[in-house]
């Protein structure tokens, strides 16, 4: 007997409508994802450090919660689990140089501050170090710690926040697939 091949519509239309997905791994799910969010997160201890991280969520509105994930081999992974609180800055495009120098740069080498020429400023509720080019910057208590495989989730409760005037979230930064992006057009 011999098979021919069937183009995708064909298959389609014979299953009535019916469209088989394929099975894929668990990399390739993750990264389905359209991308996440860029943020730079500071710390105080030792010494003030900035880390570049796309990995920052929402965990509560009531009481508000907002974690960011560290992988352990990370200096700033010691930081956070020895401070009692962090800052969430959300930088946009205009500092992208700053943020990649954060996020490809160890704290244990480098002041970050000084390396990236970002600007430090002093917090209204909380000890670690605001980042005054970040158009939004969200003082987080940490409330909660969550080992989650590779990576350990700080949970903090918003105490104090604030945001430029002229902040336009479009302008927000996505890791997607390696590439910093914007966030693009509203679709509704």
């Amino acid at each position: 007997m011999r098979f021919r091949r069937i183009c995708t519509s064909c298959v389609h239309h014979l299953l009535g409508g019916i469209i088989l997905k394929k099975s894929i791994t668990s990399d390739e799910a993750q990264d389905a994802f359209s991308g996440f969010p860029v943020v730079l997160a500071t710390v105080s201890g030792a010494k003030d450090n900035i880390i570049t991280l796309a990995m920052c969520h929402v965990f509560s509105f009531k009481p508000p919660y907002l974690g960011v994930g560290i992988g352990p081999k990370r200096f700033s992974h010691g930081l956070f689990k020895a401070s009692e609180d962090f800052v969430v800055n959300i930088p946009d495009k205009k500092i992208l140089k700053a943020v990649e120098i954060c996020g490809s740069k160890s704290g244990r080498k480098v002041d970050k501050f000084e390396a990236s020429g970002l600007t430090r400023e002093n917090a209204e509720k909380v000890s670690a170090p605001l980042i005054a080019e970040c158009p939004v910057n969200i003082e987080c208590r940490k409330v909660k710690e969550l080992e989650a495989g590779d990576h350990t989730w700080f949970i903090g409760e918003i105490v104090s926040a604030r945001r430029d005037p002229d902040y336009d979230r479009i302008r927000d930064m996505l890791l997607y697939w390696g590439d910093y992006r914007t966030i693009g057009e509203i679709v509704r």
